[in-house]
């Protein structure tokens, strides 16, 4: 398999390939209307696996509850337990709880509150490019049993929050952090086994949750690494459906009391029936991200051909991100655009999702996105006065930005047409 680290300016797939990748979603070169487009706002959603979509509908038409003992039940079952399986595979994690709910965010708040509620401590840490489903948790169960919440500011030359900030402010009153994994407006990551490994020689005891929302889709998360508490992620935003998040829980974590049924097993998290179809696609996403890594590798265990499976999507995806930087032979990058500024940039592409922030020298980021809009390109604008982006923006000294968000499944052709039509948004607004 590729070391990702081998390959700085990524690794794009062959054409073979890339057209078998394309073949697998749904939407790519049109939308729903069958109008000609450029989804790029991946960021903010994703793209979805024709088989996820097909499969959630074949198993959401099963009417059978799956608490029963006949046979359909017990298929239901099966199809929970393998999703169950699946998600420890993707966050290569053991033993611990699975969480099933209604949304990531939702998932987030019951973590933060179970410990915060149980572990004793004077202080909690965050930092200020968290999502705030993480951070409003924070800032919540903080005053509620009044902690200090302390903040780990951002780095605007990477447009991440640097390890020594974060441990700082980590010490023995500390009962929670909680660290996003990769930043949904610059796409830096955050190095998470350094993070853990220097917080817990602080504080042994030390719970962590992660957001892994952003970053789960376009890279290797391995718990045996980053040994966490708590850690999220949204099938939806992972090319597969609407109404669903997942969340894992380390076994000390799991425990602590929260919201469950009396009856049920201390370690249990789901309230009422579960859905199978969430487990079911689930299973589906893990098993076209395994399938991809069977290009790469001849290993038979399911963990070695997902991680191979997303390393070679994150280099595909480090690949995109170097053509919309630095261009091709057929038109110039971002960084060498007349009009344009690249926000949050720096070189080293092996921190970084594939998430890109720019601005107009004459238009503002509204004003682009509806350019964009024009020519057959989604794209988002995250401003200064929406809730999701104010803290983050202003810890970068931004008013906005046009975030860009493309996934693997976008072809260096499609990079090349954005680039295109940028350039010409900036040619009319001189």
């Amino acid at each position: 398999m590729s070391s990702p680290s081998s390959y700085p300016k990524g690794l794009a797939f062959s054409d073979a390939l890339m057209r078998e990748v394309r073949q697998r979603f749904l939407g790519i070169e049109r939308d729903h209307h069958g109008r000609e487009r450029l989804y790029f706002d991946n960021a903010g959603g994703s793209f979805r696996l024709k088989a996820a979509v097909e499969r959630f509908a074949q198993v959401d038409a099963i009417p059978d509850n799956a608490e029963r003992i006949h046979a359909a039940a017990v298929e239901l079952q099966h199809i929970q337990a393998r999703g169950s399986d699946d998600l420890r595979t993707i966050l290569n994690a053991r033993g611990g709880s699975v969480y099933a709910s209604l949304t990531a965010s939702g998932a987030m708040f019951d973590m933060v509150r179970a410990i915060a509620e149980n572990v004793p401590g004077t202080n909690m840490v965050t930092t200020v490019l968290e999502h705030p489903s993480a951070f409003d948790a924070m800032s919540l169960y903080a005053e509620r049993l009044g902690r200090e919440l302390r903040v780990a500011r951002s780095n605007p030359a990477t447009g991440g929050v640097d390890v020594d900030e974060i441990v700082r402010l980590v010490d023995q009153g500390t009962c929670l952090l909680n660290v996003i994994y990769a930043s949904n407006i610059s796409g830096a990551k955050l190095d998470m086994e350094a993070i853990v490994r220097r917080a817990r020689a602080i504080n042994p005891e030390l719970y962590i949750l992660v957001d892994a929302v952003q970053h789960a889709p376009h890279g290797l998360i391995d718990l045996q690494k980053t040994p966490v508490d708590g850690i999220n992620l949204a099938p939806y935003k992972f090319f597969g459906c609407r109404g669903s998040g997942f969340a894992w829980l380390s076994e000390r974590a799991a425990v602590l009391p929260h919201h469950k049924l009396a009856a049920k097993k201390s370690d249990y998290w789901d309230l009422g029936s579960s859905a199978p179809w969430q487990f079911a696609v689930l299973t589906e996403i893990v098993d076209y991200v395994c399938w991809l890594g069977g290009h790469f590798t001849g290993a038979a265990d399911r963990r070695a051909l997902f991680a191979a499976g997303i390393t070679h999507i994150e280099l595909h995806e480090r690949a995109l991100l170097s053509v919309l930087l630095d261009g091709t032979a057929q038109v110039p990058g971002l960084r060498a655009m007349d009009g344009v500024n690249v926000f949050l940039d720096h070189d080293d592409l092996t921190r970084r999702d594939l998430i890109l922030g720019i601005g107009f020298d004459r238009i503002d980021c509204t004003q682009a996105v509806v350019e964009y809009a024009k020519r057959g390109v989604t794209v988002y604008e995250r401003v200064a006065t929406s809730l999701y982006s104010r803290r983050m923006l202003a810890s970068f000294g931004l008013a906005g930005t046009v975030r860009v968000s493309p996934l693997h499944c976008n072809s260096v052709a499609d990079m090349e047409q954005f680039l295109r039509i940028t350039r010409e948004i900036a040619s009319e607004h001189r």
